[in-house]
């Protein structure tokens, strides 16, 4: 077989090994995803590897170095190394390019000429090499040679390599890079101005008795000093032309200043908001079984307060950029964008890592696309919708959600209830309010309990200090027959049950009370159920 087809073998055998895909893979993720957990870890030991070799160098230079620092340093050098080469190798697949190349000779009927691919591979991993980061990264290797003092001016960029594993300076990098037209703009007229004034100053005080103004350098180093408005004053004109000169290189001076702080707060307003997005997803890496809540409206804001109060994890997703400025300021995670973009929504960490989604913006026909996208994306997904109409409950069940609320619904019949009734509403609203240190909370009947297979009436609830709200129930009745029942997807709720309602395994109680109320009689429950399995 010829030397170009045991290099087409050997580039299909890469492209089908799994073993060298998940190799690569983890070494891209490695360098290269941010978003990839052991990048973070790479990130820190970079960092302090490369902070305490530019402290070794500094050290070096007016002190003498053990053989220990010599055998660290070689040992930095050869990590940069191995780096380097990784990303070189990281930044394509070469094989890839192999098998287009012999693919294509193939579909024309052409020989299949090596070179052709080598010339593509080569002009790819140059384009890697030429980069700005990359030829940092090569000249951060050149001050561990010794011998040729010059070169430790080349330690700056050992620090330029920071850039890189700080997610922060490499926005702000980013950020700025797109200004570069009004900074190419601000350094042509800086250029004119300090030629035209160094080239002033030079004329009427180079060849003045007792002037400073010794070379034309001179004149370049005062023009620089005064337009930046430091002006050490070690070199100052004598005459009165150079005087004006001076004047209105000082006023220049100032315009430069503002133009340049105007570019740069621009340019971080106009990313403010991506900045913020890359960092509230950076900490959704790092977070689990946490919840989506789509919508920061009258009914998101409640919802967000109790989740604060329980200290559960969640995540803001809302269009509306006054809603996510104002989650900002509480310091809540708040992602601007339209919640029922998939891209979004997998950025978000639906299909993996979250652990429910609400569904309650304002609109919905938002919340029906948003509860069909994060459905498809994970069937195990905890979904709660919100429905501002009644004919819109059926569709959102339909679309995948496993709880349906109509806020306007359920408001408009505690209002009829408790018509005439304002003490009673007045403790509804208190409760559900949390004023008086009075919640609202559901306990699961266990299996075995002692309260199974007896009525409610025989259970003192007021002696726990607990009310009974209602019991949600697959013991279904005919719900013609019992007042205050209603159909839930699989099973019922009894409001307000009747004394001789039997309870059951896994029955649901439906409870209000303090805290400490509640939590002494979860643990009653479990103790009664503890000592009926050991009996």
């Amino acid at each position: 077989m010829r030397p170009a087809g045991w290099i087409v073998q050997f580039s299909l055998f890469l492209d089908s090994s799994k073993r060298y895909l998940q190799i690569k893979g983890y070494f891209h993720d490695l360098l290269e995803n941010e978003r990839a957990p052991q990048k973070r870890y790479f990130d820190l030991f970079m960092i302090l590897l490369v902070l305490a070799s530019v402290f070794l160098l500094i050290y070096d230079v007016n002190h003498t170095v053990t053989p220990a620092a010599d055998l660290f340093e070689d040992f930095a050098v050869s990590i940069f190394i191995v780096e380097y080469l990784l990303r070189l190798w990281v930044f394509n697949n070469i094989h890839e390019i192999i098998i287009a190349e012999y693919e294509r000779a193939e579909f024309l009927a052409t020989r299949f000429r090596p070179a052709h691919a080598l010339l593509k591979i080569l002009r790819r991993k140059w384009e890697f090499v030429s980069s700005p980061i990359a030829i940092i990264d090569l000249l951060a290797i050149l001050p561990s040679y010794r011998p040729v003092r010059l070169l430790r001016i080349f330690l700056l960029f050992r620090l330029f390599k920071l850039f890189r594993y700080t997610r922060s300076a490499g926005s702000m990098a980013s950020i700025l890079a797109e200004k570069r037209l009004e900074f190419y703009t601000l350094a042509m007229f800086m250029i004119f101005v300090l030629l035209a004034s160094s080239t002033a100053i030079y004329l009427f005080e180079g060849d003045r008795v007792g002037s400073k103004f010794e070379s034309f350098f001179d004149a370049i180093y005062w023009s620089m000093i005064t337009l930046s408005t430091v002006g050490y004053g070690d070199i100052t004109p004598q005459t009165t032309e150079g005087r004006v000169i001076a004047l209105a290189l000082i006023v220049s001076g100032i315009g430069v200043v503002a133009f340049s702080t105007s570019i740069v707060v621009s340019a971080f307003q106009e990313r403010l908001g991506d900045l913020r997005e890359r960092r509230v997803l950076g900490d959704l890496d790092r977070m689990r079984d946490y919840t989506v809540i789509c919508g920061y409206g009258r009914v998101g804001q409640v919802v967000v307060e109790r989740l604060v109060k329980s200290k559960a994890p969640f995540v803001i997703i809302d269009r509306d950029s006054e809603r996510i400025r104002d989650a900002a300021i509480k310091g809540y995670p708040a992602i601007q964008g339209d919640a029922a973009s998939d891209e979004l929504l997998r950025k978000a960490g639906v299909a993996e890592r979250a652990a429910r989604v609400l569904c309650i913006a304002g609109d919905d026909v938002t919340n029906v696309f948003v509860t069909i996208s994060a459905r498809q994306m994970n069937s195990r997904l905890q979904i709660i919708s919100r429905a501002n109409r009644k004919e819109v409950i059926d569709k959102l069940r339909l679309a995948g959600a496993d709880h349906v609320v109509a806020p306007f619904e359920i408001v408009g019949l505690m209002a009829s209830e408790y018509v005439g009734k304002p003490v009673a509403f007045e403790a509804i609203n208190s409760i559900l309010s949390g004023k008086d240190d009075v919640i609202p909370d559901t306990l699961i009947v266990p299996e075995g309990s002692f309260v199974c297979g007896r009525p409610l009436g025989e259970i003192d609830f007021a002696r726990h200090k607990l009310l009974l709200f209602g019991v949600i129930t697959n013991h279904g009745s005919n719900q013609d027959e019992i007042r205050g029942l209603f159909p839930l997807e699989d099973r019922h709720f009894y409001f307000n049950p009747p004394p001789e309602t039997t309870l059951h395994g896994h029955d649901i109680l439906v409870l209000l009370g303090h805290r400490v109320s509640m939590n002494h009689f979860r643990r009653t429950l479990e103790k009664g159920n503890r000592r009926t399995k050991a009996s």
